[in-house]
C-alpha cells in the first residue's frame, strides 16, 4: 500500500471501530467489512499515483463562489423570547437530556 497506510485493516480494527460506533457485528459482517475497508484505502493509494505535477489545488471541481447576504444588526431576543419554544427550560437556560458516556 502507499501513502495513506501501508498497513491492511484487520478484523481486530474492525471490530475496534465497531465499538467506537456502538454497533454488534457478527463474524462474516466483520470479515466484509474488512474487504470493504482494505478496498477503500486500497482506492486511496491509487488515486495517490494519479499525476498531479502543475496541477493547482483545489475544493470543489467548478468554480463556484459562496453567496452571502451582509451582516444586518437587529433587535435581539429577550431571554423569555429564545426559551418560548424550548422542550424545557431550567433557570433562564435550554434544558438538554444528558450526554452519556
Amino acid at each position: 500500500m502507499g501513502f495513506i497506510s501501508d498497513k491492511e485493516i484487520t478484523e481486530e480494527d474492525v471490530k475496534h471501530i465497531a465499538n467506537l460506533a456502538k454497533i454488534d457485528l457478527d463474524e462474516v459482517e466483520i470479515k466484509k467489512f474488512k474487504k470493504q475497508f482494505n478496498d477503500i484505502l486500497d482506492y486511496f493509494n491509487k488515486i495517490d499515483e494519479a499525476e498531479t505535477e502543475g496541477v493547482e489545488p483545489t475544493y470543489h471541481g467548478l468554480n463556484l463562489k459562496n453567496v452571502t447576504r451582509e451582516d444586518e444588526v437587529k433587535d435581539e431576543l429577550s431571554q423569555k423570547e429564545a426559551l418560548e419554544n424550548a422542550n424545557e427550560s431550567e433557570d433562564g437556560f435550554f434544558k438538554s437530556p444528558r450526554v452519556k458516556e
